[in-house]
């Protein structure tokens, strides 16, 4: 199915290719007539002819799509994978030959489960179509099935509804496995899902959330039992933090922008802060967050990432697995993280106005007493010819000052003395930063010393900034889960984690983690709502760092 629209890095199977960001923009008015889609709702306008033409050959060559997310009764597939799912569709990047099920538990009927989840269909996307014509015509294409997660004759039983609406659809069926349930019982999911689910006529993929495992031993485990059923290119484990928009446009900003490339190193880069902070506590997860800590949670995976995209080295292509094989050198490149260069924290209550907040502890869900860090800072460094001797300063939290996400360069100061009157002894005053917000307002914005307008000579820093918003105002940012599921449908995964990719993020943090429990240390505990514990700001200034999020 040859597309010019074909991405980098796509396994062989049954592609339904569709331009990523196509109907997000304002619609052309010389939209070719001879694409067809039928549909029985009124959809939005789409800008990219050849994405509708991928899509009807697929329908005209009697290929289908089916897409079954366990663990389909639970929050995480309401709230996100099924309205991502929809979203797809509703901008046509699903083809009509498409059906949906959800398997879990629960005893309902397809109407009730309907239902459930009709409320949480976003109509969000463009006014330009009928949007309840659409959620009509998606929910059509919706079937439940209740079952046990061990019992491989409910999963035959899935097999066989499954196979029914697909004999209406055509001769190929590509099926696609989301498991939205507890890391507990994944092993037997996926193997009764990959032994009695197949798809007989096309390829069979399989999506794994996070986390993968609680230390090195575990994720072997987790990894040889899922490679029992399932080869590795049919296993997405998916990390939803890669999906975000600006996470995307590491790699762009950094290879496609000549500028850029001469100046991440070593040489004119002073430090690196990825910082991840949360304005919440657990809330009521407190028993599912305390059997991992903030560092399974955020650092180990999501952080560990972004420094691994951030920090590697320019791949061979745009190819899946080149890019992969970058981001594996770089953290095995990672030196060994010492106790000293680490500060937990957690969260303790504190009274706001009227308003008592709540401490970790005060969570029923959470063990009496529990030493569980909700707060992490520490110091990494990667010993290669790049970055040696640069540090990168990771930091996460809950129950913070503000809810953001973003990485923070800081370059070396300017040499000589020229300006340094004007411009103080104060370092984060003195050196541009390049700054790449995640999350929220998504921007990126470089830090320039500049003269302030007038009679005499004051300097004053100013920004160079993109704001999402302000630029692409007429294009919704697609959701995280939105665009990794197009990529598990495209077979496209540049995104996701491979095994030994998996390994050696696991290698670096289970000695940390096993030093931090069998010790039983005692994290700092900072107030909610705060910056964070004292001791974070200690670590950052024994490299002469200040965070960032302390002056802006």
């Amino acid at each position: 199915m040859a597309s010019n629209h074909h991405r980098a890095g796509g396994a062989p199977g049954v592609r339904f290719e569709a331009a990523r960001t196509a109907s997000r923009r304002p619609a052309r008015s010389h939209r070719r007539s001879s694409v067809a889609v039928h549909a029985a709702a009124t959809f939005p306008e789409l800008t990219d002819d050849e994405s509708l033409a991928d899509i009807a050959k697929s329908a005209a060559k009697g290929e289908s799509l089916s897409i079954c997310v366990f663990g389909a009764s639970g929050d995480l597939a309401k709230k996100k994978v099924l309205p991502a799912i929809f979203s797809l569709y509703y901008d046509r990047h699903l083809p009509e030959n498409v059906r949906v099920f959800g398997y879990a538990r629960s005893k309902m009927t397809n109407e009730e489960f309907k239902e459930k989840i009709r409320e949480s269909l976003p109509c969000r996307i463009s006014a330009a179509g009928n949007c309840d014509d659409v959620i009509e015509s998606f929910l059509e294409r919706m079937h439940y099935v209740s079952g046990l997660y061990d019992d491989p004759k409910d999963f035959k039983a899935l097999d066989q509804a499954m196979a029914a609406e697909e004999a209406k659809m055509g001769k190929k069926a590509m099926r696609i496995f989301y498991l939205s349930i507890p890391p507990s019982i994944f092993v037997p999911v996926a193997q009764n899902a990959a032994r009695e689910c197949s798809s007989s006529t096309g390829e069979t993929r399989v999506i794994v959330e996070k986390p993968f495992g609680r230390d090195l031993e575990s994720s072997r485990e987790l990894t040889s039992s899922l490679a029992e059923v399932l080869a590795e290119e049919n296993t997405y484990r998916i990390d939803h933090y890669l999906g975000k928009e600006l996470i995307e446009n590491i790699t762009v900003l950094r290879f496609s922008n000549i500028m850029f490339q001469p100046l991440w190193s070593r040489a004119y880069i002073r430090n690196v802060q990825i910082c991840f902070s949360e304005n919440f506590g657990t809330e009521g997860r407190g028993g599912y967050f305390d059997n991992y800590g903030i560092i399974r949670d955020v650092m180990q995976n999501h952080l560990l990432q972004v420094m691994a995209l951030f920090a590697m080295e320019e791949p061979a292509s745009l190819d899946a697995e080149d890019i992969r094989d970058e981001k594996v050198k770089v953290i095995r490149c990672i030196r060994p993280i010492e106790m000293d260069n680490v500060v937990l924290g957690q969260y303790k209550g504190r009274r706001d106005g009227d308003k008592q907040l709540p401490g970790y502890l005060d969570d029923e869900t959470v063990p009496p007493g529990s030493k569980c860090p909700t707060f992490a800072a520490m110091a990494l460094f990667i010993d290669n010819a790049r970055w040696d001797g640069v540090p990168f300063l990771m930091k996460a939290g809950k129950a913070l000052h503000k809810r953001q996400a973003e990485i923070r360069i800081q370059f070396h100061h300017a040499p000589g003395k020229l300006y340094k009157k004007q411009l103080g002894s104060a370092s984060e005053m003195n050196s541009n930063e390049l700054v790449i917000r995640i999350q929220p307002d998504e921007s990126i914005y470089l830090r320039l010393n500049s003269k302030i307008p007038g009679l005499g000579m004051r300097l004053d820093q100013t920004d160079l900034d993109l704001q999402y918003k302000t630029k692409f105002s007429e294009a919704n940012l697609p959701d995280a889960y939105e665009r990794l599921i197009l990529d598990v449908v495209q077979g496209d995964k540049r995104l996701f984690i491979r095994n030994d990719e998996l390994e050696e993020a696991w290698k670096l943090f289970t000695p940390l983690l096993k030093t931090i429990e069998d010790d039983q240390m005692a994290p700092e505990l900072y107030p909610y709502g705060s910056r964070g514990p004292i001791g974070a700001h200690y670590l950052a200034s024994r490299y002469n760092v200040r965070w960032g999020d302390t002056y802006n």
